[in-house]
């Protein structure tokens, strides 16, 4: 049964835990078996756990896990146990002695939502791992998207709940192209055009665009590490690592589809591809789908989430439309 998400890749599954004092949590992607991995960052305030690694001049090429999360560079913690979990079910890299599992992640800030002392950990990242399921994936305020928002140009008050979202594309060949991101931008997210959740206006009832409103020279907070939106696409495309690179890439015309500003200084916004290699295909084929399941990921992510905290989702918006 198609189920119009990243589960839809045979042989990968998804555990997500969240804390709801600390208002954080974390995603992890899992492919035992291993996938051709690769990455771009665009934003300019990134967290990140072994991009250098996915660098397609260095050595491995494969990745077991991808953890997206919150707390910001204290939420790498969470890629530990995420480590562990691996390694005692004999999953990595052969290196003799053991195997040591590849395990790539990116992080959010959300330190400014809940209990900033609460922060995703080892323990957090090692229960996402036995919740990990191929059946089943919650969108909205799960793992990584718990305390995620959009829209800080006016600062935390006056922006929207975002989310954890997933999208996926299946064509009539076997080929699947999936996306999942937690939404947590600095700018405003964007559906046909139109602001479906952003920076709000003074009586927090409409949006006061954001880019407009740097046209205008409005001041802004600066909340220069309180954004970043994270994000993998998977495929079951037979990729290399090249190719992998390049669909990360493209996927971040995905990101810009959907929000706006993108890949600002305010943001550490980072795109992983994971590629299982069951299926031939063109790679501008899977770019294409790629871009097109990040954007409708992204709106995904908006449309599911809860408020919390006094701050308003898409759907406590709609109430005043």
């Amino acid at each position: 049964m198609f189920k119009n998400n990243i589960l839809d890749v045979k042989g990968i599954k998804v555990g997500q835990v969240e804390d709801k004092k600390g208002l954080t949590g974390c995603t992890v992607i899992i492919c035992e078996e291993g996938g051709t991995c690769g990455v771009d960052v665009r934003g300019s305030a990134p967290g990140t756990r072994e991009t250098d690694l996915l660098n397609p001049i260095n050595l491995v090429d494969k990745a077991h896990a991808i953890v997206l999360s919150g707390g910001s560079a204290f939420g790498l913690e969470s890629t530990c146990g995420v480590m562990k979990y691996l390694e005692e079910r004999d999953i990595g890299f052969d290196v003799g002695v053991t195997k040591v599992p590849i395990v790539v992640g990116a992080v959010l800030f959300d330190l400014h939502v809940g209990d900033y002392k609460i922060r995703p950990d080892f323990n957090m990242g090692y229960k996402a791992c036995e919740l990990a399921s191929s059946e089943m994936l919650e969108q909205g305020n799960y793992g990584a998207g718990c305390g995620a928002t959009v829209g800080k140009f006016k600062g935390i008050d006056y922006s929207m709940k975002g989310g954890i979202g997933s999208y996926s594309i299946y064509l009539d060949n076997g080929l699947v192209v999936g996306a999942i991101v937690a939404v947590n931008p600095f700018g405003d997210v964007y559906e046909n055009g139109k602001i479906i959740a952003g920076a709000l206006d003074d009586n927090r009832k409409g949006f006061i665009n954001t880019c407009e409103a740097m046209k205008k020279g409005s001041d802004y907070r600066d909340f220069s590490i309180q954004n970043t939106t994270i994000g993998a696409i998977v495929t079951n495309a037979k990729l290399n690592k090249n190719e992998c690179t390049k669909i990360s890439q493209m996927a971040h015309d995905g990101y810009a589809r959907a929000i706006s500003p993108i890949h600002t200084m305010f943001d550490g916004d980072t795109i992983f591809t994971l590629a299982t290699g069951e299926v031939e295909a063109d790679i501008n084929i899977v770019g294409t789908l790629a871009t097109e399941a990040m954007e409708k990921s992204i709106i995904n992510g908006v449309k599911n989430a809860q408020g919390i905290c006094n701050i308003p989702s898409y759907k406590d918006i709609l109430r005043f439309k």
